[in-house]
């Protein structure tokens, strides 16, 4: 059995999410204060007992979720299980920013700073409801490709996020990706759903907040990972700390290759795959990319506890 551990981005967020995990395991509790100090302020007591519109600000969220991801490496790590049981790293989206902390490569703190930034510097980006994503259901990256070649018509469109085989989503331009969701239909896609986010993330309009990441980043110690990396934007490992650096820049404007992450990592070996954190929507995307995986979520006390046992 060859494990990966993989982190999730942003949709992923809940109210109390990490808390049992917080009560149970003084390490994970740890987590959230350091979090708590880096940014200044008690985002813990958000996650815990805010409203879930405030959490789900870019600022916000991103930072959350990896402070609940690592929450739960660090249950994982009372349990005796360790990063070194993992072969790969993996995250999407800012997920991949919890898969470094959790591999060692930037501390915990910096990461939660790094992430307020990503946040604020990605909402800022584009003025809001000028921008907007639309998940395109049914059709394959090439085919979306064209679609949002099509619907360009001058303005941005682009595929971001490569999920899955039956799931490919688009960004940019409002009217263009409005334009994409129509004949993203015509061409057959099962469906389009336009989704609710406050920004057009993972395209060229983001280059402001790459800028901004590119100078954020620049400040920031990043060690080579205990296990390598498999980069969103190149689907393949990596473990150089500078290009890890230049990986993180490129990811703001450019795709999520989730679909064929996934498949680089089993054909690497990879047979188990562990989601760290909140939710189980990357496991829903790993077994529509290959259903002869395993997928293990590890979001509580409970899970931690069966995952040291398996």
């Amino acid at each position: 059995m060859t494990i990966a551990f993989v982190f999730p981005g942003q949709g992923a967020q809940t109210i109390g999410m990490g808390k049992a995990l917080a009560e149970a395991y003084p390490a994970a509790k740890a987590i959230f204060d350091e979090v708590d100090s880096a940014l200044g302020e008690s985002l813990s007591q958000l996650i815990w007992e805010g409203d879930i519109e405030t959490l789900t600000l870019t600022q916000n969220a991103q930072p959350a979720l990896m402070a609940t991801s690592m929450a739960a490496m660090r249950a994982l790590e009372a349990e005796g299980v360790s990063i070194g049981n993992a072969s790969f790293v993996a995250g999407h989206s800012l997920g991949e920013y919890s898969a470094l902390a959790a591999a060692g490569a930037i501390s915990v703190a910096d990461t939660a700073r790094l992430l307020r930034t990503r946040g604020l510097a990605m909402q800022s980006a584009v003025p809001v409801g000028e921008g907007a994503m639309a998940a395109i259901l049914g059709l394959d990256l090439d085919a979306v490709r064209a679609v949002a070649e099509e619907a360009a018509q001058g303005e941005v469109c682009q595929a971001a996020n490569d999920n899955d085989p039956t799931q490919v989503v688009v960004s940019g331009a409002k009217a263009a990706v409005e334009r994409a969701a129509e004949i993203a239909k015509e061409k057959g896609a099962k469906r389009a759903v336009m989704l609710p986010v406050s920004a057009p993330f993972h395209c060229a309009l983001m280059q402001p907040a790459a800028d901004a990441m590119a100078e954020a980043l620049g400040g920031v110690d990043i060690q080579s990972p205990a296990v390598p990396l498999i980069a969103n934007v190149r689907a393949d490992a990596v473990t150089s700390p500078d290009e890890i650096r230049q990986l993180l820049v490129e990811q703001v404007t450019g795709s999520v290759r989730w679909r064929e992450s996934v498949q680089a990592m089993a054909a690497k070996g990879v047979t188990e795959f562990w989601e760290i954190g909140a939710g189980k929507a990357l496991s829903g995307m790993i077994r529509k990319i290959d259903r002869s995986l395993t997928c293990r979520q590890v979001g509580t006390p409970e899970d931690a506890a069966a995952a040291a046992g398996a």
